[in-house]
């Protein structure tokens, strides 16, 4: 397996694995997120693909698109209440459903955290919705903690 920054030609490969993410976050929360979308445009992707404060990673084996994980570089200076920091923001990553259970997620994973060491990088941010047990359970055994809960009240 290679990983390696995403391309024009992963185009259609990573809009099946949005779709494959959407359709998990859609499961789980349809009064957020609909049914048959997903969260880019072709050319968005496109776009994104060649931002480096966004570097998007593809895992590929045989020519075939295993995962991804989208990131986005956030940095805080001179904000006088919180310490400088440069943070990596893992802002999606997915494996193909037919494709875990490969160490796919966690190839990808230790990909990015080498990128960010060698990048000097501080820290690793990313969000899990709640529900996603699957997300959770490999986030804690990648050594992620709880750094700040998000909570909603519904009103409809």
């Amino acid at each position: 397996m290679m990983i390696r920054r995403a391309e024009e030609r992963d185009l259609s490969s990573v809009e099946k694995l949005l779709s494959q993410v959407l359709e998990i976050h859609a499961s789980l929360r349809p009064d957020l997120f609909v049914s048959g979308t997903r969260k880019y445009k072709s050319q968005e992707l496109l776009d994104i693909f060649k931002d480096d404060m966004r570097p998007v990673f593809v895992a590929e084996e045989d020519g075939i698109v295993l995962g991804y994980c989208f990131c986005i570089h956030e940095e805080t200076k001179n904000a006088g209440f919180m310490s400088d920091k440069k943070t990596l923001y893992i802002d999606d990553l997915c494996v193909d459903e037919n494709a875990r259970g490969k160490h796919v997620g966690q190839a990808l994973y230790e990909y990015v955290v080498n990128y960010a060491r060698e990048a000097g990088y501080d820290n690793l941010l990313l969000n899990v919705w709640e529900g996603n047990e699957n997300a959770k359970s490999f986030y804690d055994k990648m050594g992620f903690f709880t750094r700040k809960t998000t909570m909603e009240k519904r009103l409809k």
